[in-house]
């Protein structure tokens, strides 16, 4: 090393020396420092903004929803469903045919009404009586609903005076024996000369007088409700 030389003494000239070197320790020191602190700085910009375009790219556009989350299926039933019962067919009812074992019809648990074909007669007419009888109980039943039971009756209007019944004169003894289901009716008609009668038709028979009368029906002991007609005079020729 170069020996400092001057008119100062030596010792002045090292001192100055080890202040020039350490100037420039420092001064290096503090140029690598910058240098380090500069390149650290960039990489850190650079981190964030990777991570701010990676969170640009994952988020949804603007205006669009996120993706619904799918369905969970094939999750096991809670419960079993119940098993249907094997359905079968009920076969339509019919009505029972005659000569079926059943009880007898009661007279309470008959309906009898009675009609005629037209309200008012002409003398000389034969007017039609329509017995319509129907088992109004609950249960079937059977009944002789045939001529042999049925029978009409001709009254005068206040009901006090018979004048023709269907059983005075050659009565039919026809017997129908019918097995009625709740509801069911049998309709039959009797057909009524327009003249008197007695039992046994021992009295001459002849034509009722022009007037106003009531009939009713009867199966066996049953009566129906009475009803009324007229019987008018033929027009005048």
């Amino acid at each position: 090393m170069i020996e400092p030389s001057g008119p100062l003494p030596t010792e002045v000239y090292w001192r100055r020396r080890l202040l020039a070197v350490a100037v420039a320790v420092v001064a290096i020191a503090v140029v690598i420092g910058l240098i380090v602190w500069a390149s650290s700085s960039g990489d850190d910009d650079a981190s964030a903004a990777n991570a701010a375009a990676s969170s640009q790219a994952d988020a949804p556009a603007s205006g669009e929803l996120p993706a619904p989350a799918p369905s969970i299926s094939g999750q096991a039933p809670t419960s079993a469903p119940p098993s249907s019962p094997s359905q079968t067919e009920t076969p339509p009812q019919t009505s029972p045919a005659a000569g079926d074992s059943a009880v007898p019809c009661s007279d309470q648990s008959l309906s009898v009404v009675l009609y005629t074909d037209k309200p008012t007669y002409t003398k000389g007419d034969q007017p039609v009586f329509t017995i319509v009888t129907t088992n109004g109980g609950l249960a079937a039943c059977s009944r002789d609903v045939g001529k042999a039971s049925q029978n009409v009756v001709v009254r005068s209007l206040d009901g006090t005076r018979t004048l023709w019944s269907a059983q005075d004169c050659a009565p039919d003894k026809t017997v129908n024996d019918q097995t009625l289901a709740p509801g069911q009716q049998v309709t039959d008609t009797v057909t009524w000369s327009g003249t008197t009668s007695s039992p046994g038709c021992d009295r001459p028979r002849v034509a009722i007088p022009v007037g106003a009368y009531q009939a009713i029906a009867k199966i066996g002991a049953k009566e129906s409700a009475p009803i009324t007609f007229n019987v008018i005079a033929p027009p005048q020729q």
